[in-house]
C-alpha cells in the first residue's frame, strides 16, 4: 500500500518506520525536520495524502486534527482510509468522520496504548471506531504497528474507549502511589507490600506491571529516575479529555475529576512536568496529611 503518515514524533516516527520495514511505500510529513528510516519526506500533509491508499495521523490535539483533516481530505482518493491514531476529544473524531463521509473517504479513529516502547516494538494496542469497511481496510496496518486492534464501534468509539481506559489508569496509579506512601509510614517493607498486593485483591496493572516503587516488581520508569514511559503531562491531557467527555455526556465521574485535579497540581505547580506519571509516588512520600 501507499501510505501517507502525518505527525512523525516519538510515537508516529517508529510506527511509520515499521510500516516501511514491512514493505509499504510510506510518505511522511511533519512540522519539524525529521528523518525516519524508509520514509520519504514531503513538504505538506496534502502532498503526503495524494494518491495514498491510507493516511495515518498522529497529532497532539483535536483542533490540530481538524485542521490537518481539512487539508488532507480533499487530496485523498475516494475509498481511501484516514486513520487517526491521536488521542483527542470524541467530538473532533466525529466531526472528522462527517467530513470524510462527505468526501467519499473512509475514517477510523484509532488511539493507541503501549507508549514509545510499543510504537518501536510494533506491540501497540489500537482502540478503533468507524464502519466495518473502514476498520477492515485499516486492520492489516494495525497488525504491523501493533499486537491487537479492537473494533469498538462507530466513529468516536475508539476515543471513548481510550479516555475511559486512561481515566481508570490515572485513578489507579494515584491509589497505588498513596498505598506505597502509607505503607512506608506504617513501617511496611515495599517488597512485602508488593508481594501481598500483587497476588491479592488489590492487584492492578499499575502495581503488577508498572510498579511506581523503584526496585520492586518488573522493570519500570521508577527504576530509571522516573524518566517518562508515559509522561505525567500526557496523563493530565487524557484525564482532561475524560472530564470534557463526562461533562458532555452528563456522567458523574468524581474520581476522574479528582485525578485530573491532582495531576494538574503535580504537572503545573510542582515538579511533575517531564516526569513519568508514576512519579506521583515520590510526591506522596514527601507529603503529610493536610
Amino acid at each position: 500500500m501507499k501510505i501517507g503518515f502525518i505527525g512523525l514524533g516519538n510515537m508516529g516516527g517508529p510506527m511509520a518506520a515499521n510500516l516501511a520495514k514491512a514493505g509499504h511505500d510510506v510518505v511522511g510529513f511533519d512540522m519539524a525536520e525529521v528523518n525516519i528510516d524508509g520514509v520519504t519526506m514531503v513538504s505538506s500533509g496534502a502532498e503526503a495524502a495524494a494518491g495514498a491508499d491510507a493516511v495515518i495521523t498522529m497529532l497532539p490535539k483535536g483542533n490540530i486534527l481538524r485542521a490537518v483533516a481539512a487539508d488532507v481530505i480533499p487530496a485523498m482518493s475516494k475509498g481511501a482510509v484516514l486513520i487517526d491514531c491521536s488521542t483527542v476529544d470524541v467530538d473532533s473524531a466525529r466531526a472528522v468522520d462527517a467530513d470524510t463521509q462527505a468526501a467519499g473517504v473512509l475514517f477510523v479513529d484509532a488511539p493507541v496504548s503501549g507508549g514509545i516502547g510499543g510504537a518501536s516494538g510494533g506491540t501497540l494496542t489500537f482502540m478503533a471506531g468507524g464502519s466495518a469497511e473502514a476498520f477492515g481496510k485499516a486492520d492489516p496496518l494495525f497488525d504491523i504497528m501493533g499486537q491487537k486492534a479492537v473494533h469498538c464501534g462507530d466513529a468516536g468509539a475508539g476515543q471513548a474507549a481510550k479516555i475511559c481506559n486512561n481515566m481508570i489508569l490515572g485513578v489507579t496509579m494515584i491509589a497505588t502511589c498513596e498505598a506505597f506512601a502509607l505503607a512506608d509510614k506504617l513501617g511496611l517493607d515495599r517488597q512485602k507490600m508488593f508481594d501481598v498486593v500483587s497476588t491479592s485483591s488489590g492487584y492492578s496493572w499499575t502495581m503488577n506491571a508498572y510498579c511506581p516503587a523503584p526496585g520492586v516488581g518488573p522493570q519500570s520508569p521508577a527504576d530509571n529516575d522516573y524518566q517518562p514511559g508515559f509522561a505525567a503531562d500526557l496523563m493530565l491531557k487524557d484525564l482532561r479529555l475524560s472530564q470534557q467527555a463526562a461533562e458532555s455526556a452528563d456522567a458523574d465521574t468524581p474520581m476522574g475529576a479528582l485525578a485530573q485535579a491532582l495531576y494538574a497540581q503535580f504537572v503545573e505547580n510542582e515538579d511533575g512536568l517531564g516526569m513519568d506519571f508514576s512519579a506521583m509516588l515520590p510526591r506522596f512520600e514527601k507529603r503529610g496529611r493536610e
